[in-house]
């Protein structure tokens, strides 16, 4: 997915670095830590590909406030979890990482946590975990991830290119399927996807299954992990993947969607000839960033019945690698402390492009105006995957919608490939 697969990426390392110096704190939780706090390696994934990157803001912003150089590891989402975790396996990963919370992505952080991969972290840290969701982001009663912000996820709406074409966003479903047909006959495309890569139609069913599972029953993964439920006797997870089948037959999304990549998603939408796509609104952000004149927000996707839900959870989570050098292992604490300051928590979501962990403000990202009303009140979920055991969920999940547009798979095997991942 961003992870939950966004966009194209291109590898890259950069030296930020000038004048000042760095200082720690008590709760920085690397006691003992030795060396000078002056430089620490951090890797992200990178999603727009360019220098608008929110992190490399944060990194310049941060030198240049403290003279702690960081040197950048911009890295693809479709590799970032496997990089990772091949890098500290090796004793070589850097020393500040970003990743998911829970378990059900390549890149989560609970599993990092339990091999002994990640330092503990510190008191400023722990008081950032919403509530209720500790075990998300750490393990035995010590967290060992930082959150940064909320990041809806959801439709990212092409405004600019709709109001040229004469669309509103559609409120209901059937009037959603009526905007592909006729963009269709326009040479256009209501949705552009990245078929060919299995993380972005895997993030279209779980923004799908805002409105099909969780708006009505938002504790049901509890109820899968009691094993009161399954996937493939789940009548809203069967809704949310015979939606997938509903959108590709009635033409939603841009022609070859099954064998597109993530370039197909930052062309259609920064050309306009796809009004929306399934992203983190942080990627929406960074693309609005990169493509001046873009006008994109966020929106819920449209119900088949009932009120609007979405999903909206803390999606970036940075953690610091236990086996790092002292030095850079405390620098990459100091960081995190930073960042934890109310003022510069408030310029990290500014930055990054997400909502305060504590809700919509007064200075709520005008991207997310269309969908304030579900964040003041609270009609969102996490990512289902957070919750799920395993990436094999996720990865039954994703491949097997993929399969749905290819005409490889069909609903309930796809439920049942879930529910046997979610087993093992």
């Amino acid at each position: 997915m961003r992870r939950l697969g966004v966009l194209a990426a291109v590898p890259a390392v950069s030296v930020l670095t000038l004048a000042a110096c760095g200082g720690g704190d008590e709760d920085g939780g690397a006691a003992g830590a030795a060396g000078p706090a002056d430089s620490f390696t951090w890797a992200f994934e990178n999603a727009s590909g360019g220098a608008e990157n929110p992190w490399l803001v944060l990194a310049e912003e941060y030198t240049e406030e403290t003279g702690v150089q960081i040197e950048t590891q911009p890295l693809p989402p479709d590799s970032y979890g496997l990089t990772m975790r091949t890098q500290l396996q090796g004793g070589n990963a850097p020393a500040l990482m970003m990743f998911a919370p829970g378990s059900g992505q390549s890149s989560s952080v609970i599993p990092l946590a339990e091999a002994g991969y990640l330092e503990p972290l510190g008191e400023a840290s722990a008081a950032l975990v919403p509530e209720g969701s500790e075990s998300q982001f750490g393990i035995d009663g010590e967290i060992y991830a930082q959150p940064t912000s909320l990041i809806p996820v959801a439709v990212t709406w092409n405004a600019g290119a709709a109001g040229e074409a004469g669309v509103e966003y559609p409120e209901d479903f059937d009037a959603y399927l009526e905007a592909c047909r006729s963009l269709a006959d326009e040479g256009r495309s209501m949705a552009v996807i990245a078929g060919a890569v299995p993380p972005n139609p895997g993030l279209m069913s779980m923004a799908i299954s805002a409105t099909r599972v969780y708006a009505e029953t938002p504790d049901w993964n509890d109820q899968r992990a009691a094993g009161e439920t399954t996937f493939a006797e789940s009548e809203g997870w069967q809704e949310t993947l015979q939606t997938v089948v509903d959108l590709n037959e009635a033409g939603c999304f841009q022609p070859g969607a099954p064998g597109a990549g993530f370039d197909a998603i930052t062309q259609g939408i920064t050309q306009g000839t796809s009004l929306t796509a399934f992203l983190p609104g942080t990627a929406a952000n960074e693309l609005m960033n990169a493509t001046p004149g873009l006008e994109l927000d966020t929106r819920a996707f449209p119900p088949a019945e009932g009120e609007p839900y979405l999903l909206a959870s803390p999606n970036y989570v940075l953690s610091v690698n236990a086996d790092a050098d002292e030095g850079e292992k405390q620098a990459a604490l100091d960081f995190l402390e930073w960042m934890a300051d109310p003022e510069n928590a408030e310029r990290v979501t500014e930055i990054q492009g997400g909502v305060p962990i504590t809700g919509p403000g007064e200075n709520l990202n005008a991207a997310y105006e269309p969908v304030r009303d579900l964040l003041e009140s609270g009609s969102y979920a996490p990512l289902p995957n957070q919750g799920w055991p395993n990436p094999g969920v996720y990865d039954a999940l994703a491949t097997g919608a993929q399969g749905l547009l290819t005409g490889q798979s069909d609903v309930q095997s796809v439920l049942e490939a879930m529910d046997q991942a979610y087993d093992q």
